[in-house]
């Protein structure tokens, strides 16, 4: 559930920052108590600087519109642009936008929609999956939550950016506070081969926390 708010900066600790968040003319207690009660106790804040949609961003986000349209038995661009907006704000609780003048954030986490609908649903993208996103470290969340190759889309198994070490088993250790990353068995192989270091400066990826 997305909501536009006012978060005031409260005060700084070695823990993090505190913000008081006000939700405009809204109230969301019911919706907080049903979260809280799922368990749902952690969200995500997003900071809109005010800056429009770029030219880069609506190239990556009709590009990847019209790949979705050719995959389902060649659909008309603009009806698949409509119905993809449509199910991304029924998802997200967006307000309507358009991708001629919408904020630079609602078009990056738009473009993230996009790409995770992709690995979801098997569509394939006439770039590489890294050439698309607006956002790197949501490319990566979803290629592991898909278990779909970051780098090209196939068929992926977890790499461990933070090594395990020699000597434990596998199957018993915790390794939820390991940073990880999906990649195809090619890629896999290459990333042991050249290290991590050489792997990332190569294809401008990383690794993160991820839990099943």
């Amino acid at each position: 559930m997305y909501r536009t708010i006012e978060a005031i900066p409260y005060k700084e600790t070695k823990d993090g920052t505190y913000f008081i968040v006000k939700v405009p003319n809204e109230s969301l207690t019911d919706a907080v108590k049903k979260f809280s009660n799922n368990g749902i106790l952690t969200g995500e804040l997003r900071l809109d600087d005010g800056r429009t949609i770029t030219s880069e961003q609506r190239k990556k986000a009709y590009a990847t519109i019209t790949d979705i349209a050719i995959y389902q038995m060649d659909l008309p661009i603009e009806p698949t642009k409509v119905l993809l907006k449509t199910m991304y704000r029924k998802k997200t609780g967006e307000k309507k936008f358009s991708l001629s003048n919408c904020s630079v954030s609602t078009a990056r986490d738009f473009i993230s929609y996009l790409i995770d609908f992709c690995l979801e649903w098997n569509i394939p993208l006439t770039d590489t999956l890294l050439d698309r996103t607006d956002d790197i470290g949501k490319a990566v969340y979803s290629s592991l939550k898909h278990k779909k190759c970051v780098l090209c889309g196939l068929e992926g198994e977890i790499h461990h950016y933070d090594t395990i070490g020699m000597g434990r088993n596998r199957n018993m250790f915790d390794d939820s506070s390991l940073r990880k990353i999906c990649l195809c068995r090619r890629h896999h192989t290459e990333a042991h081969t050249i290290g991590v270091k050489t792997f990332e400066e190569k294809y401008h990826v990383y690794g993160i926390i991820f839990t099943d």
